[in-house]
């Protein structure tokens, strides 16, 4: 119950209904059943982690700072990773630490986005799709501190670690796009545009 109240948050954000999704995850997180156990402590970390990043898209960067820290208490009293089912990535320190790369992103802050993501060892993330992840919310802040060059080799990170995600991720396409018009067009970054189909 705690997953399908997660990803139905999810689609109440991509709905632009964060208020609805930041209800749904925090009302679930309450539940006195997912303090008995290990992974019910765990699937609690991911809802208000998952509050966090709502609270994030909707302005409210105090509240999502808080949530987030709340969701790293949780993970490190846990200690280590704890695998989950119906998650296939699990929750961690690490797994909290992107989480706040994006939504430090998502309130407009891409130095404070830049400093959690120094924060936090790549090789700790526990599959080739949230390293990639990690690379391209990097790639998205370094391109709003107009860090040109760093971005491109950030988003050929990302390709190198998955390349099918990142050239299926729409938000990396806009932002390749983005590049292509805004500025100088090496070639290393129309041959990323090309292969991500994201040349006008």
């Amino acid at each position: 119950m705690a997953e399908a109240a997660r990803n139905l948050a999810v689609l109440a954000r991509r709905a632009g209904w964060e208020d609805q999704a930041l209800s749904i995850t925090l009302n679930a997180a309450d539940d006195p059943a997912l303090r008995a156990s290990r992974s019910g402590a765990a699937e609690r970390g991911l809802l208000i982690q998952s509050a966090a990043y709502s609270a994030a898209r909707g302005g409210d960067r105090e509240g999502m700072r808080e949530l987030t820290d709340e969701a790293a208490a949780i993970a490190a009293s846990l200690g280590g990773t704890t695998v989950l089912r119906d998650h296939g990535g699990g929750f961690s320190p690490a797994t909290v630490q992107l989480h706040r790369i994006s939504a430090e992103f998502s309130t407009g802050a891409p130095s404070a986005a830049l400093a959690a993501a120094r924060a936090l060892p790549t090789q700790s993330l526990p599959s080739v799709e949230r390293r990639a992840r990690y690379c391209t919310d990097v790639a998205a802040a370094l391109a709003l501190r107009g860090h040109r060059d760093e971005c491109v080799r950030s988003l050929l990170a990302a390709e190198h670690q998955a390349p099918q995600e990142t050239h299926s991720r729409p938000a990396v396409k806009s932002l390749i796009s983005g590049l292509l018009m805004s500025g100088r067009a090496t070639p290393e970054l129309r041959a990323l545009a090309a292969r991500a189909g994201a040349l006008p």
